[in-house]
């Protein structure tokens, strides 16, 4: 049990970093959408990945050699590629909807908004056969009411706009990819699940980048810092700890640890970004996060 316990804290640890490393590479992707277009930046990040985690892969594949074990470079390849395809797919389009939403919204407001996964994940339960309470009901609700003070407070308006509107669906893509990684990073190498993933990320995004955009040099140059710390420490490291914490943690811990996201996004526009929440807005906020929160507590057992 004592075992289990630790693991289960090791676990939640490697969510928190998670959480830390995606909050403020919110800062540096609103700083990288001022020099290029969603593609660009996605590709760029993620080949800078690619070339990361097959470094690490390489590191690791020496130190295992020198202790003489000998193991296969690729574990599992044919559940490899697949997971790797689909979850690559899925993370292309959550992260494609986002750069374009942060371009148009406050670094707080992209981060709470792409944290409503955390309700999201548990309602889709209901299509996996889960039958949820009249808890997370009211959860679902009440992240509704934060989302209504967050963007709409204070407007004439009950439209959202365009950037919010993709964060919405930013977030149901996010849902899918958390989905996926539990589907199948049980059965895979973590970092070579990561590397397959952004692989196929890179690959969707260049395409698209070449397809709608016009990459410039200066452009790499402006948002070369941006880059580099969203390409490294939220693309290379941080997804890397989610399909590892991911794999022995419970979906509900591990849920409630990453959506601490947004905290970290709030803090790090307010720190980094000088960036400002009006009163209805931080209401919502908490609302929100209160929900999000809520929604993975256990229930009583009577």
């Amino acid at each position: 049990m004592e075992k289990t316990n630790q693991k289960q804290l090791r676990n939640t640890l490697m969510l928190v970093g998670c959480a830390l490393i995606w909050g403020t590479a919110f800062v540096a992707q609103s700083v990288g959408s001022g020099y290029m277009g969603p593609y660009t930046f996605l590709a760029s990040r993620s080949w800078l990945a690619c070339v990361f985690l097959l470094g690490l892969l390489a590191v690791r594949r020496r130190g295992q050699q020198r202790r003489g074990q000998r193991l296969p470079f690729w574990l599992h390849g044919k559940t490899l590629a697949v997971g790797g395809a689909l979850c690559g797919a899925a993370l292309f389009a959550a992260s494609a909807a986002q750069q374009m939403g942060i371009g148009t919204t406050s670094t707080a407001k992209a981060g709470f908004m792409t944290a409503l996964y955390v309700v999201l994940v548990p309602v889709c339960g209901v299509f996996l056969g889960r039958r949820p309470g009249v808890k997370l009901w009211c959860c679902v609700a009440a992240s509704v009411a934060g989302l209504y003070l967050l963007c709409l407070a204070g407007r004439d308006t009950l439209s959202l706009t365009g950037g919010e509107w993709q964060l919405l669906v930013c977030a149901f893509l996010f849902t899918l990819q958390i989905l996926l990684v539990n589907r199948f990073s049980p059965r895979l190498d973590g970092i070579q699940l990561s590397f397959v993933q952004f692989l196929v990320v890179s690959v969707l995004s260049t395409v698209c980048m070449f397809l709608f955009e016009q990459p410039t040099p200066a452009q790499f140059q402006g948002a070369a810092v941006s880059v580099l710390y969203c390409g490294v420490m939220s693309s290379g490291v941080a997804y890397t700890l989610q399909i590892v914490g991911q794999k022995e943690l419970d979906p509900t811990i591990a849920s409630l640890a990453m959506c601490l996201e947004s905290v970290f996004s709030a803090l790090a526009g307010w720190l980094i970004l000088g960036q400002t929440l009006t009163p209805p807005e931080l209401a919502g906020c908490a609302l929100m996060f209160a929900a999000i929160v809520a929604s993975q507590l256990p229930d009583k057992k009577h």
